[in-house]
């Protein structure tokens, strides 16, 4: 099987009703893409994904993994903890004002 090319991936990725990774980098995308998503590692870098209840660590147990696919939700909040999209159009606005 060949590997998916990164824009192949966030295209799966936001067609997913929910992603298992072990990747830090899955985790914050789905977020990104308010896909839950299922770590399967013990700890995470992204703690605030799991605060928020749209990421859950389930290490590599097998009947919690598959309690988790079958049973994990995301809260039905999702902050906007890395911004809203909106930084560059805030820049421009800086930038125009001061020149």
């Amino acid at each position: 099987m060949d590997p998916l090319g990164y824009l192949d991936f966030l295209s799966a990725l936001m067609d997913s009703e929910k992603v298992l990774t072990d990747s830090g980098g899955v985790q914050k995308q789905a977020y990104f893409f308010r896909i839950p998503c299922i770590t399967l590692r013990r700890e995470t870098e992204w703690v605030e994904t799991v605060e928020t209840g749209w990421n859950t660590l389930v290490g590599t147990d097998p009947r919690a993994l598959l309690r988790a696919v079958r049973n994990f939700e995301p809260a039905r909040r999702h902050p906007d903890l890395y911004g809203n999209g909106q930084a560059a159009a805030r820049i421009l606005k800086v930038l125009e004002r001061a020149l």
